[in-house]
């Protein structure tokens, strides 16, 4: 490192140690941030990302130890008191956490808690603070910040949020601003309005960025450096164009081959089970016909009704996937579970195997339902905690008297080996298996009857990339082997390009565009379908780079 380089560093992280007990989850990390710097860390869950970051706020649980030294600037944060910490927090160094529902608080106001921030870090008065918090609100392009500042959090869209905690983030000017995994969870066109965001700031302001993700397409558009660990240490540190260009390590080649992507041309490899199907069987009855559907979901307390989806239809053939695009709000799950009958009609006709669901006796749906299954997107909140994985996979078994005993042991394991999970799994809970078994769980669970219809929402969009290209080849084998449909929702446009052979976009309700997936995406109609597209992160930052528009009268400086 130069006298330069050593001048202008913000943050410097040497020979990290970081351990829970017995047990090292960071060893030996060293990396450095400069002033205005984007940098990256990466890696796949368990390799120290997260503990990392915290570990520079000072943020470890009571049961985890630190060693080695990060300074910033001229303060040690190692070993530093707690009201020297709390003093940093907010001001030189801000964090923007993953899930913006759980870091605001749903009954206050989001002024009152810029506010709170506001004058948690200097001596302002309540007029002045709220001032500071339209500005604030203002400069994270929430639009009508004058009347939003009295909003409550739910009353905001998920991509709001997150710009309301960029904002208290901001709040303290700090100089590092921290974001843990700040995109993973919003559409792509949110995602990147987001990142240009982040972008616009460092620029505009100087702030630096410590970016936390697994999504290596936002690494190429807004890291300057990425540092790569696996297991709690750092396997390779470089420019994020010498990365792309030329990784110098397996574990990095590894992670950027499993990056799914959008063709740079037109086509698509078909799909082996959507190829081999016969003019004879694309022809058959369909699994599932929707025709001019209406939802609408009864507003309560006085509020609006909400028509959730209007005039959708589509038809789904056997052995057939669909994928459902779309914003936020678009209706895809709603129709998904619509399709599933767990979701009331307003008008119009749902068909599962030829059969409507229109009032349909009880009895018959149950047995109706044995021929459908749904993959949550949250797994976790899906698999009860204090069962275990036997428990799990054998209740659908179980209540529709498929096999109990031995014999649903024996179903249980061989469900397990056919999603790759050894047969001694049965035995463990959730709590015990990383995210992908715990998907891979979930996938038995689905298939345990054997059905023709399998919604899967937002399957893979919390998974590492490696761990997501597991679970996506286990799909494709898990299809040819169970013969199933599928509904596949997800705003990850070039999953859905991998493992879709016809793509429905819905926007507000309705249907946008539909047809074979590689015609929407090669060749859209309508421009919505082209602005999602567009905005889907590109695994190569020499093209991937967005030109960011800043306004310099609309975004204001920190400090301004």
């Amino acid at each position: 490192m130069t006298d330069t380089d050593t001048m202008d560093t913000l943050v410097e992280v040497r020979d990290l140690v970081v351990r829970f007990g017995s047990r090292t989850v960071v060893d030996g990390v060293g990396f450095s941030v400069r002033h205005g710097e984007v940098v990256a860390l990466v890696g796949e869950s368990g390799s120290g990302k997260s503990i990392t970051a915290r570990t520079v706020l000072g943020l470890l649980p009571q049961t985890a130890t630190a060693s080695g030294s990060i300074r910033l600037g001229d303060t040690e944060i190692i070993g530093a008191p707690e009201s020297q910490l709390r003093g940093i927090r907010g001001t030189r160094v801000g964090m923007v956490f993953q899930e913006p529902q759980t870091a605001l608080n749903p009954v206050q106001k989001i002024g009152t808690q810029i506010t709170q921030a506001l004058r948690a870090h200097a001596k302002v008065t309540k007029a002045e603070a709220r001032k500071r918090a339209v500005e604030l609100l203002r400069m994270v392009d929430i639009p009508e910040p004058e009347q939003r500042v009295d909003w409550y959090p739910h009353q905001l869209s998920g991509g709001q949020k997150q710009r309301v905690v960029i904002a208290l983030a901001l709040s303290g000017e700090p100089d590092l601003l921290i974001a843990d995994e700040p995109t993973t969870a919003l559409d792509v066109t949110v995602q990147a309005e987001i990142l240009d965001l982040l972008r616009g700031l460092q620029r505009s302001n100087g702030t630096a960025i410590l970016f936390i993700t697994h999504n290596l397409g936002v690494v190429a558009e807004i890291a300057d450096r990425v540092v790569v660990l696996r297991a709690g240490r750092v396997v390779e540190e470089q420019s994020v164009h010498g990365l792309f260009a030329e990784p110098r390590e397996s574990y990095t080649r590894t992670l950027l081959a499993a990056v799914p992507r959008l063709p740079a041309g037109d086509g698509k490899v078909v799909s082996v089970a959507a190829a081999a199907e016969s003019d004879q069987e694309s022809e058959a009855a369909s699994v599932l016909q929707v025709d001019e559907l209406t939802v609408v979901y009864r507003g309560h307390g006085g509020a609006s009704d909400f028509r959730a989806l209007h005039d959708v239809s589509l038809t789904l053939g056997p052995r057939e996937v669909v994928g459902l695009v779309g914003e936020s709000g678009s209706g895809k799950s709603t129709l998904g579970r619509t399709a599933l009958g767990l979701v009331p009609v307003h008008s119009g006709r749902v068909e599962l195997q030829g059969v409507s669901l229109a009032g349909l006796p009880a009895k018959e749906l149950r047995a109706l339902r044995k021929q459908v299954a749904l993959v949550h997107q949250d797994v976790a909140a899906s698999l009860d905690p204090r069962r275990n994985v036997e428990d799990a996979i054998g209740e659908p078994l179980q209540v529709h008297r498929v096999a109990s005993g031995a014999l649903l042991r024996a179903k249980v394991g061989d469900l397990l080996e056919s999603v790759r999970l050894p047969r001694d799994y049965a035995t463990r809970r959730p709590g015990e298996l990383s995210g992908g078994q715990r998907q891979r769980v979930a996938l038995a669970r689905a298939l345990a009857l054997a059905p023709r219809l399998l919604v899967a929402d937002e399957p893979t969009s919390a998974l590492d990339v490696s761990v997501q290209a597991q679970v996506l080849d286990l799909f494709a084998d898990l299809r040819a082997e169970y013969g199933f449909a599928c509904l596949f929702i997800s705003h990850d446009l070039a999953v859905v390009h991998q493992v879709a052979d016809r793509v429905v976009v819905l926007r507000a309700g309705s249907v946008v565009e539909t047809g074979p997936v590689t015609d929407v995406f090669a060749r859209p109609h309508e421009d919505y379908t082209r602005r999602l597209l567009d905005a889907v992160p590109t695994p190569d930052p020499t093209v991937a780079r967005r030109s960011v528009d800043v306004d310099s009268e609309s975004l204001l400086r920190i400090g301004a």
